[in-house]
């Protein structure tokens, strides 16, 4: 399972998670730190990756779009990147179970 990192959250995450999600990017690294939602949603989608984000706009495409690509909402009012880490981790086998279901295109974390 890759993950991309929507701009709303850290570059140090790929570091921070990448022996449980390796593959994973951030927007930055894939030169989208400045693309709109639909440039990103199209990218993720050619290259297989599930979306992270804090926004709830990826929540609202997937609702109307529906898979691909998934993506994970990150329900946290402000919190540090090691509290996105901890969640990552601790719902990995949920994560995992999310992505090799064929018909779900949303999962909220909190």
């Amino acid at each position: 399972m890759k993950l991309l990192f929507d701009q709303n959250l850290s570059p140090r995450l790929i570091e921070l998670v990448s022996d449980l999600y390796p593959g994973s990017v951030h927007v930055r690294e894939a030169g989208l730190h400045t693309a709109d939602d639909e440039t990103v949603w199209n990218y993720a989608l050619r290259r297989g990756y599930t979306i992270v984000s804090k926004d709830s706009d990826f929540r609202q495409m997937s609702f109307l779009i529906g898979p691909p690509p998934k993506v994970v909402w990150i329900r946290r009012g402000n919190c540090s990147t090691q509290e996105i880490k901890k969640i990552l981790r601790a719902y990995r086998s949920e994560l995992i179970e999310f992505s090799n279901d064929k018909t779900s295109s949303f999962l909220e974390l909190a």
